[in-house]
C-alpha cells in the first residue's frame, strides 16, 4: 500500500512524541461485508479472538476471512500509543501502531496452531519495520493476544518457524509478540476492502518456507 500522506517515521515514537488522538472512536462500518456478521461483537460463546499484523491490512486480512472456523474479521490499528488514529496519522508513523486484523475464530473447527500457521506462512516475519515494499512502522508484523495460554502459543509458533527459515538460510523474526493491546478499528472503507475493490492493492507475500506447527508435525 502506497503512502500518500507524507514521508514515514521510519522508528517507533515514544509516547510522548506519538499523536494525541481522540476520545471518541472513528466513524466504521457496523457488519462484514461479506457476511453480515456484527464487527463489534459480541463474540460468539466458545469463540476467541487474536490480532496479527502482517503488512498492508487489505491482503491481510482476505486471508483470514477466508478459512474454516473464521467468525468474523475487521482490520485496525494496534500496538501503539495514539488513542482513536485515524489512517492519515498511522501512516506518518507516529502514532505507533501497526496496522492490524482482528480475528474472532471458533477453536473446535481452527486451532490457535493452524490460524498461525497461516500467520506465519503469508507474510516475511524478518523484515522489521516493513513488509516488501511497504516501508514504516505501520507494517511491522505482530501477534497480540489476550491470555498467558494464547502467548505461550504464539512463542512456541515463532520458536518452531524460526528453526525451520534458518534452515532455509533466511533471517531472525522480528514479530512482536504481546498482549492485551487496545484495538481501534479502521475507517469503514478500510473494512474487508478487496471485497470491495477487487482489483485493490494486496501486497501478502510469504517466504515459501512451511510453518511446522499447525501440520502435526
Amino acid at each position: 500500500m502506497l503512502n500518500l500522506f507524507g514521508r514515514q517515521k521510519p522508528d517507533m515514537p515514544t509516547e510522548a512524541e506519538a499523536l494525541p488522538g481522540r476520545a471518541m472512536p472513528i466513524a466504521t462500518d457496523e457488519t462484514h461485508f461479506i457476511s453480515g456478521r456484527p464487527l463489534h461483537g459480541p463474540i460468539p460463546d466458545g469463540h476467541r479472538e487474536i490480532l496479527v499484523a502482517m503488512g498492508c491490512f487489505w491482503g491481510a486480512e482476505r486471508v483470514f476471512w477466508q478459512l474454516d472456523g473464521v467468525y468474523v474479521t475487521s482490520v485496525g490499528y494496534a500496538g501503539g500509543f495514539t488513542p482513536n488514529p485515524t489512517y492519515q496519522e498511522t501512516c506518518t508513523g507516529q502514532t505507533g501502531h501497526t496496522e492490524i486484523v482482528r480475528i474472532v475464530y471458533d477453536p473446535a473447527v481452527l486451532s490457535l496452531s493452524a490460524l498461525l500457521q497461516v500467520f506465519w506462512e503469508n507474510h516475511d516475519p524478518t523484515q522489521g519495520m516493513r513488509q516488501g515494499n511497504d516501508m514504516g512502522s505501520q507494517y511491522r508484523s505482530a501477534i497480540y493476544v489476550d491470555s498467558e495460554a494464547d502467548y505461550q502459543t504464539a512463542i512456541t509458533s515463532r520458536d518452531a518457524y524460526q528453526k525451520a527459515l534458518f534452515a532455509a538460510g533466511l533471517g531472525t523474526i522480528t514479530t512482536e509478540i504481546g498482549r492485551d493491546k487496545t484495538y481501534y478499528w479502521a475507517e469503514d472503507y478500510h473494512q474487508q476492502y478487496l471485497a470491495k475493490n477487487p482489483a485493490g492493492y494486496c501486497g501478502i507475500g510469504g517466504t515459501g518456507v512451511t510453518c511446522p506447527i499447525g501440520t502435526g508435525a
